[in-house]
């Protein structure tokens, strides 16, 4: 079939680790003719927003790109309206529109587009909840609740499904956007599929343990992202490490640090069990979740969670609302507070009894390997 999706919320960069990647990626390998219409911006690899001159092209995964300019003024900037939007829609012909948030106003072409071809089956997923949306006053209730909520009714009428991409996200779509529950589902994001075969390989996971002085048989603990004001839990971790009196323990991070907490920080690092590896490419996180033996992320959510648990990888994690979807059964031990002694506290518990560890990793390499596959969501996606 030919799929369109369209994501004009914010910035597509070729080759990043998200949801609009990785799924328009796995719908090309299972057969069908995808194009994604994005953006002209990206982010460059200082982390900078700008803008691209490629505007029309086949990327790496054979992804037909089409890169549309938005219209002027600050106002459009934000409230995202595109130059030539429905002419490319009625170019393309779609079977399928998969539209990645209704962020924007020209969603409003998007359903102008269905109305008048019935034929098309629409999708929309969601990627808001209250962790990253409608923090203030005027962004819930002139934003969302108006505006967005405007936009998403707009469409209503022609999608078969809702996904929220999180058990918070569909409750958003539910209650701030009032879509019909019958019409929500959870569409999770996952881990692509292709990166965990490449980095599965023992030689590569030991050479990178060999790298950076990890023998084989000290217990890995990895974490990563952006390190900032939203994720000093970070700091906490460290703190946690360097409290441990086993020389066998070892913490790896990567990621950005904040200038804001870096002087924090790099006081931390002066731990030998401790060591930071700065910014690292999809390829090189995957296989560092690959190589360790348990993945703690003791901050807010990000897409690593989904990736670590598609990696088969035990997870300690902070007990955000409407993220219990990454526990498949025991994979998963959650942190209930901001604190030293409980992130400490987990990691001895799972030193001193391995046969819970063991069952965390069984549970994690039996379910959530199959269950987060970008492969698996991608077909789930399309099958409403």
């Amino acid at each position: 079939m030919k799929i369109v999706h369209i994501c004009l919320c914010g910035p597509v960069t070729d080759g990043f680790n998200y949801q609009d990647n990785l799924i328009s990626k796995y719908h090309v390998k299972l057969g069908h003719d995808v194009t994604l219409l994005a953006s002209e911006w990206i982010w460059n690899k200082k982390g900078k927003l700008t803008l691209t001159n490629h505007k029309d092209y086949v990327n790496d995964d054979g992804v037909h790109m089409i890169r549309l300019p938005i219209k002027l003024g600050i106002i459009n900037n934000r409230l995202k309206i595109y130059k030539g939007l429905y002419h490319t829609l009625e170019q393309e012909s779609p079977d399928i529109l998969f539209v990645h948030g209704v962020q924007f106003l020209d969603v409003f072409q998007v359903a102008k587009y269905a109305q008048k071809h019935p034929n098309v089956t629409v999708y929309v997923d969601n990627h808001a909840d209250f962790s990253n949306s409608a923090t203030t006053w005027l962004s819930k209730n002139i934003l969302h609740k108006i505006l967005w909520r405007i936009c998403a009714h707009s469409i209503l009428p022609y999608a078969a499904k809702f996904y929220g991409v999180l058990p918070a996200r569909v409750d958003f779509l539910i209650n701030l956007y009032h879509i019909p529950k019958e019409k929500c589902e959870l569409l999770v994001m996952g881990a692509d599929d292709d990166l965990v075969v490449k980095t599965s390989d023992k030689e590569k996971q030991l050479k990178f343990r060999q790298k950076y002085g990890i023998e084989a048989d000290d217990f890995l603990i990895v974490t990563g992202g952006k390190i900032d004001v939203w994720k000093t839990q970070t700091l906490l971790l460290m703190k946690a490490i360097r409290n441990i009196k086993r020389n066998d323990v070892k913490l790896i991070i990567f990621g950005s640090v904040a200038d804001s907490i870096k002087r924090q920080f790099d006081d931390l690092l002066s731990s030998d069990n401790i060591q930071y590896i700065g910014w690292v490419n999809s390829e090189q996180s995957y296989l560092a979740f690959a190589s360790a033996n348990l993945v703690i992320f003791p901050g807010r959510h990000s897409v690593y969670w989904e990736q670590a648990a598609g990696e088969g990888i035990p997870l300690i994690v902070k007990d955000w609302p409407g993220t219990h979807h990454v526990d498949l059964g025991g994979n998963v031990r959650f942190l209930m507070n901001d604190s030293v002694e409980e992130i400490q506290g987990n990691i001895e518990f799972l030193l001193d009894h391995p046969d819970v560890y063991d069952s965390m990793k069984k549970i994690a390499q039996d379910k959530g390997m199959s269950y987060f596959s970008y492969k698996e969501i991608a077909k789930r996606s399309i099958e409403q």
